[in-house]
């Protein structure tokens, strides 16, 4: 991750970063996961209508869990940075981001804040897309440092 993105070639905010392949496997899971029960449960002449409504609401289960898995972004503003990761929404200015790490073996970003504290930014991952979350990463270091007062490391 050493080779430096060119002021020029930033991208114009906002832009946001997210796993797009792993939210479209996600989603596309708890789809299927959904229909495959509500159809079970539909031709399965054995069932009651509590076992029906079951097997649907646990389809519904399923496709809500792999949706707040899908959920992590980055989005980078003109006035700062908003981590949303699965359960939390953090926005940051600029000046608190002093790093943007993403190293190998690493499974998302961390951003090193101003305080002194680490936070995760889940929406930059290279679990499927490795090349594309590096090449992520290496915008997001760069907007930082237009925009901040950041450093990166690798």
């Amino acid at each position: 991750m050493s080779t430096p993105v060119p002021a020029s070639a930033l991208p114009p905010l906002p832009v946001t970063f997210r796993p797009t392949r792993t939210r479209i496997v996600l989603l596309s899971i708890g789809t299927a996961l959904l229909v495959t029960l509500t159809v079970m449960s539909l031709l399965l002449q054995t069932l009651t209508t509590g076992d029906r409504i079951t097997f649907i609401c646990t389809g519904l289960l399923g496709l809500g869990v792999l949706s707040l898995l899908s959920r992590p972004k980055v989005v980078a503003a003109e006035d700062g940075v908003t981590v949303t990761n699965l359960t939390t929404t953090r926005r940051l200015d600029w000046a608190q981001i002093v790093r943007v790490n993403l190293r190998s073996g690493d499974a998302w970003v961390h951003l090193d804040l101003s305080d002194g504290t680490s936070l995760p930014a889940m929406g930059i991952q290279p679990g499927i897309a490795r090349d594309r979350a590096i090449a992520d990463a290496r915008t997001l270091r760069a907007l930082v440092e237009a925009h901040g007062t950041g450093h990166s490391a690798t």
